[in-house]
């Protein structure tokens, strides 16, 4: 069976259309492969088969999306994400706020916390150290975007482990790939925030009454709360080291991440002598991820569709004939599928499903491929169809308006990143 190409576009606008429309994500996405499925020439139960494959075809990322879902809970609701941040303004002072602010969301969100959770963290943070330093509320949320968006690159999160499932590479391997572009997304952003810190409305007092400050008694200190990401980073990087030093012991440690990241979460925990509170830790930590984990099967659906359809080979012929190198598909499909899903994950799985097998007929190995179109797809996914653009307004107090004007800035960001991955591995 062999779905037409047209079917597959139609599938695609509808569901996006209806997310634009506010329908549910999930929903959406069924819909557009369904319908798409039957107008590209499937019956009924060819449909059937495409849903089904597209959406077992994620499985093993969803398995440990929710593996996954341990860490975060452990991070965002112990306090230990609180401390780290807490710990890296205090450190570099006022002086450097913008780095400060920036270098704190990118860790939190680079140890496994979620890039929205990270900026609601640091925000109140954010908003104090704005009032007392006059900087802009814009260039505050691109302190907090930018350095977030540097983060969720090289992080545990969904979106990392969507990119190396997707071309079946090991998580560590994309989380090593992606860290030189995640640094230059943070000079990018560091650079950015700084001209703008006189752009825009300042913090008003009102601003800061609904702000609550943390009672650093209440908080674990900072040797316990680095635990958590020591434990994972140093696992999850065992393999990577032992492949590029040749120590062959190092190179047979291949545990999974779905091992990892909820072990290190568990010790984490006791290390902060919080062990009794890890059921309620998993709890919440697993509620944080069902809502991805949804989408994520609605996107393999559609992906299911995509990959079913003439549509990558139409695609591969396009590229082809214009004479345009066919590395450029890897970050162009993942810029796109992220913001027409407004959402770094869903992006990816779209992008990995419906295009990863024509990025590699053009000979571009997987790990570079990964690298391409995880950093593209954080370009501009911060867009207003999606949950993250009124989260980060709702904790700055920004205004839809004012929250509109930090979107091209934090693409900067994004296209920074994307930009030294495509030069590093699609044309070195």
């Amino acid at each position: 069976m062999q779905i037409s190409w047209i079917g597959a576009l139609i599938g695609l606008a509808l569901a996006i259309i209806l997310i634009l429309y506010k329908i549910n994500p999930v929903y959406s996405l069924f819909l557009g492969a369904i319908f798409g499925a039957v107008i590209g020439g499937a019956n009924l139960v060819q449909t059937v088969n495409v849903v089904t494959t597209g959406t077992q075809s994620v499985m093993g990322t969803v398995v440990r999306v929710l593996a996954a879902g341990v860490l975060a809970g452990v991070m965002m609701d112990s306090g230990a994400a609180n401390t780290i941040a807490v710990a890296i303004v205090n450190q570099l002072g006022e002086r450097l706020a913008i780095l400060s602010l920036a270098l704190s969301t990118m860790i939190i969100t680079a140890v496994g916390v979620f890039i929205p959770v990270a900026v609601l963290i640091v925000a109140p943070i954010a908003l104090e150290v704005g009032k007392k330093m006059q900087i802009s509320k814009i260039a505050l949320l691109v302190a907090l975007s930018g350095g977030g968006k540097a983060g969720n690159v090289i992080s545990p999160n969904p979106n990392t482990i969507a990119a190396a499932h997707g071309f079946n590479v090991e998580l560590s391997q994309l989380m090593v790939a992606d860290f030189i572009p995640a640094l230059f997304g943070l000079l990018a952003t560091v650079i950015v925030a700084s001209l703008l810190k006189r752009h825009g409305q300042m913090v008003l007092d009102s601003d800061l009454d609904g702000v609550k400050s943390f009672d650093t008694k209440d908080l674990p200190s900072l040797k316990s709360a680095i635990v958590t990401p020591l434990v994972a980073i140093v696992l999850l990087m065992i393999n990577p080291i032992g492949s590029i030093l040749h120590i062959a012991v190092l190179t047979k440690f291949q545990v999974d991440a779905m091992y990892i990241l909820p072990f290190a979460g568990i010790v984490g925990a006791i290390a902060m002598g919080k062990g009794k509170m890890l059921k309620a830790y998993a709890t919440s930590g697993i509620q944080r991820m069902t809502d991805v984990v949804l989408i994520l099967i609605g996107a393999g659906a559609i992906g299911g569709l995509i990959t079913q359809s003439t549509l990558p080979a139409q695609v591969v012929s396009l590229i082809k004939s214009s004479g345009i190198s066919g590395v450029f598909l890897a970050p162009i499909s993942g810029l796109l599928m992220s913001a027409a899903t407004a959402s770094t994950s869903t992006g990816v799985i779209l992008a990995t499903g419906s295009f990863a097998k024509s990025i590699l007929a053009f000979g571009v190995t997987p790990i570079a491929a990964a690298a391409m179109m995880h950093t593209s797809a954080v370009v501009i996914d911060q867009l207003p169809h999606g949950n993250y653009f009124h989260v980060t307004a709702k904790s700055l107090n920004m205004s839809i308006q004012d929250r509109m004007k930090v979107v091209p800035y934090e693409a900067i960001v994004g296209l920074t990143m994307t930009i030294v991955a495509t030069v590093m591995y699609g044309f070195f």
